[in-house]
């Protein structure tokens, strides 16, 4: 029983319309699920992924209007880091973007890496970016604070640097020489492989608002969730019960430095709702929140539309 790689980033929006315009207008991903966040259903939840939402590509964004800029520090992601195809796609984002890392509009640093793994690419359509040169999802993302080892060798990732001919694909951002103390920590199932890597924490602490990453979810099977949940007592964490998100099945907890993870199941996925043709085009609610709906739908910022 392994994790298959990151399931998605969560992290923090101020302005919810300018995110949207963003992530599918700047980078190409395709909105495919409007909602709201179940732990505080007054605010959006909006999933950015590949064409067919697949877990692995799906970086999702809770807004608080007018939310204080955030900054990480120790026991906070970030960055996140993202795939692309070749040298020439990394040299077509440093034009998009006019530069490689790049942060968002809210201050969210990312970076990419020209990935050398057997993972099949997760790449959303869009008019102005060929699919040659699009992001292919997650490789991997970064924290501050020490590496918490023997928590992350209990739940099965490993020493980037030591997993020999896949060492290449996973040593971090492409060209930039690691110190071991940063070595990236993989873990691989069936599908796909993702990594954490840890570095020094800044002296100034974290602080949580706009630009900053919420949570790292990483995915696991569908029957698998309670397996999961004692694997991590076993380790020392503290997981949360199994909750029901409806697109998928959670636990939460943090780990040792602080950062606080999920393990989110392969499904049912954001199709169980939703035409694929469709995705992202109306706000939905899982069905345990339709009830609020009358409530809710008026605080919502108005969006741009998509496609």
């Amino acid at each position: 029983m392994r994790l298959d790689g990151i399931h998605h980033v969560t992290c923090i929006t101020a302005d919810a319309p300018r995110n949207v315009e963003y992530y599918t207008g700047v980078l190409g991903l395709r909105l495919v699920k409007k909602s709201v966040n179940q732990d505080d259903p007054t605010v959006y939840h909006l999933f950015y992924a590949d064409e067919d939402g697949t877990p692995g590509s799906d970086i999702t964004f809770f807004e608080y209007p007018n939310a204080r800029e955030g900054r990480a520090g120790a026991g906070m992601i970030h960055t996140v880091v993202w795939r692309v195809g070749s040298d020439e796609a990394l040299e077509f984002w440093r034009e998009r973007v006019g530069s490689v890392p790049f942060t968002d509009p809210d201050g969210l640093r990312h970076d990419l890496v020209v990935a050398d793994v057997p993972d099949a690419p997760l790449i959303a359509d869009h008019p102005e970016i060929p699919r040659e040169l699009a992001l292919q999802g997650f490789e991997g993302v970064c924290a501050y604070g020490e590496e918490p080892t023997a928590f992350l060798e209990a739940l099965g990732f490993e020493d980037g640097l030591t997993r020999g001919a896949e060492a290449g694909s996973v040593a971090g951002v492409a060209g930039d020489a690691r110190p071991r103390a940063s070595r990236p920590w993989v873990t691989r199932g069936a599908g796909r492989q993702g990594w954490i890597r840890y570095e020094p924490a800044p002296a100034e602490p974290g602080v949580g608002g706009a630009g900053t990453v919420h949570h790292v979810a990483w995915a696991c099977g569908l029957d698998e969730q309670e397996a999961w949940r004692a694997r991590v007592l076993e380790a020392g964490g503290h997981p949360t019960p199994v909750i029901d998100r409806f697109w998928f099945r959670s636990i939460y907890f943090r780990e040792p430095t602080g950062v606080l993870f999920e393990i989110a199941t392969l499904g049912p996925g954001f199709a169980a709702d939703e035409d694929p043709a469709h995705l992202g085009e109306t706000l939905i609610l899982p069905p345990n929140f339709e009830h609020l709906r009358s409530q809710v739908e008026p605080l919502l910022t108005p969006l741009p539309k998509t496609r």
